[in-house]
């Protein structure tokens, strides 16, 4: 009987050990990247993120982040001043701003934009949800 307990115990060890190599492996494959894993180094720049946010952003999104008035995007764009949109990891949003969305109006901007410059829109955005909330 002990000894099927122990063999038992290094079954499940076993187990244990090739589901965590799983999951590691399959970042890789995922649409998970390291950019969903790290934060900005420096946390980029709001004040230079909402210059961006004017020139690029705000045709779509609009002046608050909440949509463009008179622009009937399908499916519209997201709310960015909406929980769906700011409580996601940041780089989620990184990747959604550098890669874009399929199937949607949200292109890429990796051709247009700099990392630097995403993460200094991504400053500027996590701004908008204070400001609806009432923060400084």
């Amino acid at each position: 009987m002990v000894r099927a307990m122990e063999e038992r115990k290094m079954h499940v060890g076993r187990v244990a050990l090739c589901a965590v190599l799983a999951g590691m492996s399959g970042l890789g494959f995922s649409n998970i990247g390291v950019k969903d894993l790290t934060a900005s180094p420096k946390g980029g720049d709001p004040v230079s993120g909402r210059e961006i946010y004017v020139n690029t952003c705000i045709r779509c999104h609009g002046i608050d982040g909440k949509g463009a008035l008179g622009i009937k995007l399908v499916p519209p764009p997201a709310d960015l001043t909406s929980s769906a949109v700011q409580d996601r990891l940041d780089g989620t949003l990184f990747r959604r701003i550098h890669e874009g969305k399929p199937n949607t109006a949200m292109g890429a901007w990796k051709h247009s934009l700099s990392d630097e410059e995403i993460w200094d829109v991504l400053a500027y955005v996590r701004m908008l949800r204070a400001e609806l909330d009432g923060q400084p």
